[in-house]
């Protein structure tokens, strides 16, 4: 039996990319490219209208995004999947994309193969990462999972405005010794030694505010 083509509705800047896509895209009976848009806005309007079954979708355009084009689509419930393709492999692109709805992730470096891939996993409405990709969003979500907890975040925030243990024990209406218990687990969690060096690292990783 066979396999139904999956339409795809190409959104990025640059012609040439559109181009090269297309004609790989078409080369065979699989795909068929039923759309294309140079900005996130018109490649919202255009999956609303064409419904492809997949978008391939770049990042950073000039005339609109494609984070805001995928929480777009997403916040009107257009049914399409919708795939990065894309040069940027920053962790808040990726996160950004992902969280917004992106269904998958993949660098323009791709194979063909990998990308023919993607597109079918991405049709059944499966998720799909470039291997760079997947083991920055594993260490990411590993970083998350080490974030401090409000009580620790507290003792902290104490802990930066120069109180000490037995002061801090007093505010929080806690013993030293939960308060040494704490500092323990922080210390842990930003793989520092000191008070110093906590403070300093957590300010770093923007997990205390700037004052």
């Amino acid at each position: 039996m066979t396999e139904p083509v999956i339409r795809l509705l190409l959104v990025d800047d640059h012609p040439v990319v559109r181009d090269g896509l297309r004609g790989m895209l078409e080369a065979g009976a699989e795909f068929e490219v039923v759309g294309e848009a140079s900005d996130g806005p018109s490649g919202v309007r255009l999956a609303r209208s064409l419904r492809p079954d997949v978008v391939l979708m770049d990042l950073r355009m000039p005339g609109g995004g494609g984070v805001d084009a995928i929480a777009e689509l997403a916040a009107q419930g257009v049914p399409s999947r919708v795939l990065v393709l894309t040069t940027y492999d920053t962790d808040r692109d990726i996160m950004a994309a992902l969280d917004a709805g992106a269904t998958g992730y993949l660098l323009k470096d791709a194979r063909r193969e990998d990308l023919f891939a993607a597109i079918r996993s991405a049709a059944r409405g499966e998720s799909v990462l470039s291997p760079a990709v997947a083991t920055r969003v594993v260490s990411r979500v590993r970083t998350r999972s080490q974030d401090l907890s409000d009580r620790e975040a507290e003792v902290l925030t104490l802990v930066a405005r120069g109180r000490s243990n037995r002061e801090i024990a007093t505010s929080l209406f806690v013993s030293e010794a939960t308060v040494k218990t704490h500092l323990g687990h922080v210390y842990e969690k930003l793989g520092v030694k000191d008070r110093a060096a906590a403070v300093a690292t957590a300010y770093e990783r923007g997990l205390l505010g700037g004052s």
